[in-house]
This record gives C-alpha cells, sequence and structure tokens, in this order.
C-alpha cells in the first residue's frame, strides 16, 4: 500500500483558520453503517439525536501545554523551540528550528526569561533542561504560546488558549490538541448526559510528529512516531458494561482509537481483549487493519497523505471515506482541526 493511494485535492479556502463562534456549531458529517455511500449533513449539535440512551462516549482527556518557545544562543543565532514531551522535573524532548545545530551544554536564552541548555539529541529531537524560577509547567503557562497547526497562517492569540482546548481536557501533557473534542461545550454535554449517554475518559498526549508528514511511499517502511497513552481499568469495566447491556462505544477522536488499539493484547483463549495499559505506542494503523474497540468514530476532517487518514479509511473503508471527503469538499464543509467533524460507523461486512 502507498501514501500516494491517500490522497486528495483540497481547495486550501476549505481549510477552517479559526474556530466558529460556538463549538457545537460546526457541521457535522455522518457516515451511516450502509453499504452504499448515503450521507448525511447535520449540526454538531444534533448528536443527541445521533445515539442512543446507554451509549458511551470515550474522550481524551489530555491538556494541550504552551510549547512553543524563542530564544538566542550564547553565539547570536535565534532559536524557536517547540517542547514535544515534558519528561518530568525541568527537562523536556523538543524539536529547534535554529541554523546551526547546538551541541551538548550549548545554552539558550529564553525571550520569556531564564535559560535552557542542550543536554543531547535523540534524532530530530533534542532533550532541554530549563532552568526557571517555578516548576515547568507552571511557568509555561504565562511564558509559552500555544502551539497551532502549521495549516493555520496565523499567530495564536488569546481566544486560541481556551478554543483549542477541549472543555474536558485535564492531564497536561499534549503539544497538540485532540480536535474531535473541540466541537462540545459545557450545554451539549449535559443534552448527552440528559438523553442517558455515558461518558468515559482515556489519555493520549498527543506529540509534535502528528504534524509531521509520511516521508516514504511505501507505507512499510514508515516508522511511526511514539506517544505515551494510559488507558485505565475503569474504562475498560465501563466498556464492558455498556457492551453487555447492548450499547455502543463511540470514540471521539482517532487518538482514542489509537489508545483503546494499543491496549488490546492477547488472553488465555488466545484473543484479543482490552487489559489496562500506560505506556507508548507506534501503533499504525491503516486499511487492513480490523478494529475491534469501538463502534463508531467522531472525528475531523484529515490531511491528505496522513496517518490518520488511513486510520478512518481502515474503519470506515477507503472506498467510503474517499467518498464522504469528496462530498464533504463539494459541500463546502471546513477541515482540519477548527474544522467540521464526522460521525463514521463502519461498513456492514467490515463491523467486528
Amino acid at each position: 500500500m502507498k501514501k500516494s493511494d491517500f490522497h486528495y485535492d483540497l481547495p486550501p479556502e476549505l481549510i477552517a483558520q479559526a474556530p466558529l463562534p460556538e463549538r457545537s456549531a460546526s457541521r457535522l458529517l455522518v457516515v451511516p453503517p450502509t453499504a452504499t455511500f448515503e450521507f448525511q449533513d447535520r449540526i454538531f449539535r444534533d448528536l443527541p439525536d445521533l445515539l442512543a440512551p446507554g451509549d458511551l462516549l470515550v474522550f481524551n482527556d489530555t491538556r494541550v501545554i504552551p510549547a512553543r518557545l524563542y530564544g538566542q544562543k550564547t553565539s547570536g543565532g535565534r532559536v524557536e523551540i517547540l517542547i514535544e514531551r515534558l519528561l518530568g522535573g525541568h527537562e523536556v524532548r523538543a524539536q529547534l528550528g535554529v541554523s546551526k545545530s547546538p551541541k551538548a551544554g550549548a545554552r539558550i536564552m529564553l525571550d520569556a526569561g531564564g535559560e535552557a541548555e542542550v543536554l543531547g539529541r535523540d534524532g530530530e529531537f533534542y532533550r532541554l533542561r530549563f532552568d526557571v524560577p517555578e516548576s515547568l509547567e507552571q511557568w509555561l503557562l504565562h511564558a509559552g504560546r500555544l502551539p497551532l497547526p502549521p495549516y493555520i497562517q496565523r499567530e495564536a492569540g488569546s481566544d486560541d488558549d481556551t478554543r483549542y482546548q477541549t472543555v474536558f481536557a485535564r492531564e497536561v501533557g499534549a503539544v497538540a490538541a485532540p480536535t474531535a473534542g473541540l466541537h462540545f461545550d459545557e450545554a451539549l454535554l449535559q443534552q448527552l448526559s440528559d438523553r442517558g449517554v455515558q461518558f468515559g475518559h482515556v489519555t493520549l498526549h498527543v506529540g509534535a510528529g502528528t504534524f509531521q508528514p509520511v516521508r516514504v511511499d511505501d507505507l512499510g517502511q514508515h516508522v511511526m512516531h511514539s506517544e505515551w497513552l494510559n488507558v485505565g481499568a475503569a474504562l475498560i469495566e465501563q466498556i464492558q458494561r455498556t457492551r453487555a447491556a447492548g450499547g455502543r462505544v463511540i470514540a471521539v477522536g482517532t487518538t482514542v482509537v489509537r489508545a483503546l488499539e494499543s491496549a488490546m493484547r492477547g488472553n488465555d483463549a488466545g484473543e484479543r481483549e482490552l487489559q489496562p495499559y500506560a505506556g507508548e505506542t507506534r501503533l499504525f494503523i491503516l486499511p487492513g487493519y480490523r478494529i475491534r474497540s469501538v463502534d463508531a468514530l467522531i472525528t475531523n476532517f484529515h490531511l491528505p497523505e496522513s496517518t490518520l487518514l488511513m486510520l478512518v479509511s481502515a474503519f470506515a473503508g477507503k472506498a467510503r471515506m474517499f467518498a464522504a471527503y469528496d462530498h464533504a469538499i463539494a459541500s463546502r464543509y471546513r477541515f482540519f482541526s477548527y474544522g467540521d467533524a464526522m460521525l463514521l460507523f463502519p461498513a456492514p461486512e467490515e463491523s467486528a
């Protein structure tokens, strides 16, 4: 399978550059569980009408950190820092935008005050230690800038501090938002709860690697970036109760699918089942992989040739997915992080 198999042409004006005034006012394209390409154009706040009492929505509760910083090497060169992961204490793994790669021991004078020392390098990432007067997480809240995706052609503003964050974010550590969750506001969550829909959470800290393009055409040669996740025992029990009662498990975002599928382990009977898991994942999901952990998926529209487009094609079927994207483009849906959403069901022949 090739990267070029997942190319599509997107008019640039359909890339959303800012969120709508209301989170739940986004459009929602429903791809139902039918063999034919029949789509429904809805509004996201219609979601309670599309779910049933006893269904379980699983959210990613990761919280985006203000991960972009600027500074200057002691030698004079300017440096842009994009934190990829907090490592504990005052150490981070980061990408550096710099004209000449710094060596271990080099120091960066930060525009926001304080310094960062280069400890070493691991591939495209650098390990840095910050010398700042408070805990790094607290310091970043006022010193860092929100790292908007590269296809948003503007600087982050004060509104982005709240709008590029889900209303249920709590576990600090992501450098990109789990964007399917951006459509939920408190009023919609209350309506879903009143409907009898249940809520559960995983944590997957979205890393900067999510914005890196696939660099090889042969997908068998692609090395997936690593991200940290936690799927707890309480959620697994919640999923088991939901399924036993006839409810559906609906993932809010591809990160939830990736987390749950990474938590699938072999049991004594030789079958794969969900088990508690906390740690790293490099799971790469593309057509041919059978997703068993969820029954439906809420997601945004994804970049051409991206691993996320490959994942949703594995879930809903590549032909159905590309037909849905053609419909969305013709209907002038808004794409990517601040864009509109889809509710996907697997085609009947692809259901678990």
